[in-house]
């Protein structure tokens, strides 16, 4: 292959990672849907291309979809042993964020509601929101009409909305929620805890991918109980993580989050959702199958200081 059209693909390659991102939900999935993309590409007769962004647009959004319809996607889905791939924020295959629904779709939030889309639901509504396509567009590069189109993206931000109960918060107020709620988690002070949480606040762990389904909890008593057991220290946690890892604040996927890490291993993420400057949800994300990227995005850069070390 010549250099001029590898170089025309790789112009276009962060832009299809962040589209397949956000239409899968994994970094990984993300990045075999590009490759294969890229051999399409490759094996493609080059002079009836007219429109090369359009062209690789429409593959990728099609590798997708035929992953999103494959039978070992639906089982993983469907038994509940998944969550979206944790992004650090600057991590390009995040994407656009100038609007505020380009930042919220990329959240972890929206991509798992998503799921309760169809392929060609979710697919509809990614280019329209992430990436401004205009129905013509989602048309052509879907194969549906554009009445089927609309009906699609209507349907989608319908549902999508029905389901959101979070607010955007400035950085400055979500790191003071966060450093007050790692402050009050270790503490094991659960009436500062639970101040911190809203009534109908939720929470979901993926158990280090130990477990086959993840563990949901919900109301403030029960979270509560949950972070508390999770910041206290104990011998045999030192030993499992093989020495004290320390808390820092981060914004993951656009979220406000806490990230352990440990000798530029991160050992997990917990990415919370704020309504009202409470926290209305937390996910715990501490797989290793889940954090490869995140980690690697990690090591790229400075870091705060810590708020604690922890166990």
């Amino acid at each position: 292959m010549d250099t001029v059209t590898v170089e025309r693909f790789e112009a276009n390659r962060s832009r299809l990672a962040s589209l397949a991102y956000r239409l899968l939900g994994s970094a990984a999935d993300a990045e075999d849907a590009v490759q294969d993309a890229f051999l399409r590409w490759q094996a493609a007769d080059q002079a009836h291309i007219e429109v090369p962004e359009a062209w690789l647009t429409k593959v990728v959004t099609n590798l997708s979809l035929d992953r999103l319809r494959s039978a070992r996607t639906r089982h993983e889905r469907a038994v509940g042993a998944w969550l979206p791939e944790p992004l650090l924020d600057g991590d390009p295959m995040l994407g656009p964020a100038d609007t505020v629904e380009q930042r919220e779709l990329v959240t972890l939030a929206v991509l798992t509601l998503m799921e309760r889309l169809s392929p060609i639901e979710r697919a509809v509504y990614v280019l329209r929101e992430a990436f401004s396509h205009s129905h013509a567009e989602v048309a052509a590069i879907l194969d549906i009409t554009e009445s089927a189109s609309q009906q699609h993206a209507h349907r989608a931000r319908r549902r999508v909305a029905a389901e959101r109960n979070a607010t955007e918060v400035d950085s400055a107020t979500a790191r003071r929620i966060v450093e007050a709620f790692v402050a009050a988690a270790a503490s094991g002070r659960t009436e500062r805890l639970l101040a911190l949480l809203t009534d109908d606040v939720t929470g979901i762990a993926d158990g280090a991918g130990l477990a086959e389904k993840f563990v949901w909890f919900t109301g403030p008593e029960r979270i509560a109980a949950m972070l508390r057991a999770g910041f206290k220290s104990s011998p045999a946690k030192r030993n499992r993580a093989s020495g004290s890892p320390a808390i820092h604040f981060g914004m993951v996927n656009g979220t406000p989050a806490v990230i352990a890490a440990l000798d530029n291993r991160v050992l997990g993420v917990m990415v919370m959702e704020m309504r009202d400057d409470r926290i209305a949800a937390v996910c715990g994300i501490s797989s290793p199958s889940r954090l490869g990227r995140f980690t690697a995005e990690w090591c790229r850069h400075e870091h705060d200081d810590p708020f604690i070390e922890l166990w």
